[in-house]
């Protein structure tokens, strides 16, 4: 094993870079502009240029560097080939070939979420671990499924799509993927504030939700914290959807730990209290002793993410 790996996360608005020591020490981290312009044919050698310009600052020669592992939003086949990432503007693009000839150096590519997953079972809140489930609670729902350390991608690659299981048969408004009723739309930030103006359209009590002209997620959880009737209504039902689709996938992966992430995991006790509760509520016997753990790593799971799966 060589002293030294990278990690970069590629996002739609920046790319996470991360220089580590190969036992895990972050020595250093920065972004840079993710190039959305000509369908992202620049993002790669941006990376790349960033990379060298680190190693020379530092006086480190590329053969003290195992590799850099990138992860992206998207679907990535075997060989690193990387099928459509919308907010990258690519279609289908060979990372592993295209950043390897820039760098000269290894590479392994994963999706997003599942090197987050990996990242929290590396270094984070499901450390010691290797069997998990990881759901990110954003802007959408993500997630990675961690069976025996080994990331579960599935035959194409799309794998650990937590956020596109179907929890709502009746659902009338599509979700951004063009289904109907999947869990981003109830239990992802955006999902959250949705499901709240819905329900105050349809209710007359008295409510602190109603004092906020740009309702957030953050505002529901808060006030449920203040004791808010309809808020705390809100999140019982967000997290029965949510514990109840989690206790079902418990039953095929069974994992020692879930891990809950995103920026709706700041909530803290009240959403992983409010998950387990209902978790246990519809899990098969053998599942119910499953951990909840908060995520540790923020936005720096994905580069630690990025140097596991290199590792490995």
């Amino acid at each position: 094993m060589k002293k030294y790996a990278f990690g970069v996360d590629v996002g739609g608005t920046t790319c996470k870079i991360g220089f580590f020591e190969t036992d895990g020490k972050l020595l250093d981290k920065w972004e840079i502009k993710t190039d959305t312009e000509n369908k992202g044919e620049n993002i790669l050698s941006d990376v790349a240029k960033a990379i060298d310009n680190k190693l020379a600052q530092e006086g480190i020669r590329k053969e003290e560097v195992q590799g850099i592992g990138i992860g992206v939003p998207g679907s990535v086949k075997i060989g690193g080939i990387v099928n459509r990432c919308i907010n990258l503007g690519w279609g289908i693009v060979n990372v592993e070939e295209e950043l390897g000839s820039l760098t000269g150096l290894k590479i392994k590519v994963g999706n997003d979420a599942n090197v987050a997953a990996l990242g929290e079972m590396w270094q984070g809140g499901a450390k010691g671990c290797k069997d998990i489930i990881m759901v990110t609670l954003g802007t959408g729902v993500g997630g990675g499924i961690v069976v025996d350390g080994k990331v579960v991608t599935g035959f194409d690659g799309a794998g650990g799509e937590i956020g596109h299981i179907t929890v709502n048969h009746d659902e009338i408004e599509p979700c951004n993927c063009g289904q109907y009723g999947c869990l981003e739309q109830y239990t992802s930030a955006t999902g959250i504030v949705r499901v709240a103006k819905r329900k105050l359209a349809k209710t007359s009590e008295k409510t602190n939700l109603t004092n906020f002209p740009v309702l957030t997620a953050k505002d529901v959880f808060d006030e449920a914290k203040a004791g808010d009737a309809i808020a705390l209504g809100l999140v019982d039902e967000v997290c029965e959807i949510l514990g109840a689709a989690l206790s079902n996938m418990a039953c095929v992966v069974n994992p020692e730990v879930i891990v809950i992430g995103g920026g709706v995991s700041k909530a803290g006790a009240i959403l992983l209290d409010n998950i387990r509760k209902h978790f246990i509520e519809t899990a098969y016997f053998g599942c119910r002793d499953t951990k909840f753990a908060l995520a540790e790593l923020g936005n720096d799971a994905g580069i630690y993410g990025c140097v596991q799966m290199l590792l490995n």
